[in-house]
């Protein structure tokens, strides 16, 4: 399991088109999928947070959180821009951030109101992705027809223990990164 950290450190062209696309609007905006006690997948929208230190969210008390404390699993999707079908996508495991210091200092730069029960996750990348469309064709993105152009980075330990899962992986994508069409 990479830290933000290390996967930009490996990728950096690809964490910051993943940046990018997550902070399109300012604070970051996505949603994110989490696995219920029942198994099944729940979504919801979230504000991740980017730093140089890793990939954060702050979680109020609600289903999500508690999904993430019972299982850390989750998958992280940008929200669709305006002028483009681009998508960027990080997938991996939460942990809670228990190093009062390190909360203290992840809330105050990032404005956490202290009243609120929020929790800090921390999220590590086993698998990102970003897919970038061809624009500017008759019409724009929305006429596009040709196929994306995908990046995609592969935790090298998550690969080699089988638990990156990558959304149609094909044969050959696996381990460290790969430039391909998608289906």
């Amino acid at each position: 399991m990479a830290s933000w950290s290390e996967f930009a450190a490996d990728e950096p062209r690809l964490a910051d088109g993943i940046r990018l696309l997550m902070q399109q609007y300012g604070p970051g905006f996505g949603y994110l999928a989490t696995v219920r006690a029942d198994g099944g997948p729940r979504v919801h929208p979230v504000s991740p947070v980017i730093t140089d230190e890793g990939l954060f969210c702050f979680v109020v008390d609600s289903p999500k959180r508690r999904d993430l404390e019972r299982d850390g699993r989750y998958a992280l999707h940008s929200f669709p821009p305006e002028e483009s079908d681009d998508e960027a996508y990080v997938a991996g495991h939460a942990r809670p951030v228990t190093d009062p210091a390190r909360v203290a200092r992840l809330a105050r730069s990032h404005r956490a109101a202290p009243q609120v029960d929020w929790r800090v996750f921390e999220f590590t990348v086993d698998v990102a992705m970003l897919a970038r469309r061809e624009s500017g064709v008759a019409g724009g993105a929305a006429e596009s027809h040709g196929r994306p152009a995908v990046q995609v980075w592969l935790d090298p330990g998550a690969a080699a223990a089988g638990t990156a899962v990558l959304p149609e992986t094909r044969p050959g994508s696996a381990g460290g990164h790969a430039v391909r069409p998608a289906a």
